[in-house]
């Protein structure tokens, strides 16, 4: 079950049968070490933390959502935020809408 906070959806663990639907595995790559920086997200994101731990904040809130390994999120396209990378990250990641991704 998917929870939604700021915008952000997240699914922690979802099935391998999900991510094999969604053909995640077969997704682009992104690596990146602890770190923190401003992002914008020029499309809809959605990406699956294979390793690491990140807390996203949304430009205009005090609160963050943290996300890590074994969570499915989806970022809103247009959306500012700062990332602040704790643990390295290893991550699948997609851009394009899809409608199995809509229904997290």
């Amino acid at each position: 079950m998917a929870t939604e906070k700021m915008g952000i959806k997240i699914h922690s663990n979802p099935g391998e049968s999900q991510l094999t639907s969604l053909g995640v595995r077969a997704w682009p790559k992104w690596q990146g070490p602890p770190s923190k920086f401003p992002w914008t997200f020029t499309t809809k994101e959605t990406c699956y933390l294979l390793t690491g731990k990140v807390k996203v904040t949304p430009d205009g809130h005090d609160e963050f959502v943290e996300i890590g390994a074994g969570d499915l999120v989806v970022f809103p396209k247009g959306m500012k935020c700062t990332w602040e990378i704790s643990e390295a990250v290893d991550k699948h990641y997609n851009c394009e809408s899809s409608e199995a991704v809509d229904e997290l």
